[in-house]
């Protein structure tokens, strides 16, 4: 166990949340220097480097293509061209459980340094948000490419995947701030995690959509934040999927989740550090 050590910081940069802004926008040059680290230490000792980033949603998505397309014929559960609207959804569907599951490890992976640097401590699940962000961006063109495969026409409304990231980056801001906190003082919630992923990836429309659900159920899914929220990443390829009081619920959860993350994390900072 590392040294703790008082962070070497003003009692205002604790208690106030826009000093904490400001810190971190002063040491933004050093986070952007974490990210690109980051991003370069996930792919160092591999082959095929940037590939890696796309092959596990595009063989999952050929998976699940051939078993609805292929297999069981032509009625498919989603739009077509159904490898599309798998594609939509399944690259932001990992940008969400990626970062989930490596927030829930970001304050001990960053022990060490925490101990040692005078850094904001939210940054060091800013840079997984981030990277993340920035690995789907780097998986886009194998959307657009199979698009232009199966001959999907891209609609004007495909702007509206900036605000869908906008609006998922902000709602795993606050959860990551929430599982680096809690994971720390309660170790079983990585554990938990693993199986709430599972089950939220069945339980959000990225294999189907929400129009082919029993109406009794529709409502169910549009209520989990992430479901609206897939539906605005692919209405660029499938325009009638467009509900501005979805994408209005979607990005008020996310402010919601954003603010409770952010506190909880700032109650218990101190406490996590001295179990570090």
């Amino acid at each position: 166990m590392l040294p703790w050590k008082e962070p070497m910081v003003d009692s205002s940069y604790t208690r106030s949340p826009w000093a904490r802004v400001k810190a971190i926008w002063k040491v933004r040059g050093v986070f952007w220097l974490l990210v690109r680290r980051d991003l370069k230490v996930r792919y160092a000792d591999s082959i095929l480097g940037y590939f890696w980033t796309i092959l596990d949603p595009l063989l999952m998505s050929f998976v699940y293509w051939a078993m609805f397309s292929v297999i069981m014929g032509r009625d498919v559960p989603g739009n077509d061209p159904y490898i599309v609207f798998l594609l939509a959804g399944m690259l932001p569907w990992q940008w969400f459980n990626s970062t989930m599951n490596q927030s829930s490890k970001a304050m001990k992976k960053a022990s060490r340094l925490m101990a040692t640097t005078n850094l904001p401590r939210e940054i060091w699940v800013l840079r997984i948000v981030t990277a993340n962000a920035v690995e789907y961006v780097f998986a886009l063109p194998v959307l657009f490419a199979f698009a232009f495969i199966f001959d999907a026409p891209i609609h004007w409304e495909i702007v509206y995947t900036l605000l869908a990231a906008a609006i998922l980056f902000v709602m795993l801001t606050g959860i990551g701030l929430l599982l680096a906190a809690l994971t720390v003082l309660v170790p079983d919630i990585k554990r938990l995690l693993r199986i709430v992923t599972r089950l939220l990836f069945y339980a959000s429309p990225i294999l189907y959509s929400t129009d082919r659900l029993p109406v009794e159920l529709q409502w169910v899914y549009v209520a989990n934040p992430l479901a609206d929220l897939l539906a605005l990443f692919r209405t660029g390829f499938f325009p009638d999927m467009l509900n501005w009081w979805h994408v209005g619920y979607a990005a008020a959860m996310s402010l919601i989740l954003f603010a409770l993350g952010w506190w909880v994390f700032a109650r218990l900072e101190r406490t996590v550090l001295k179990e570090l």
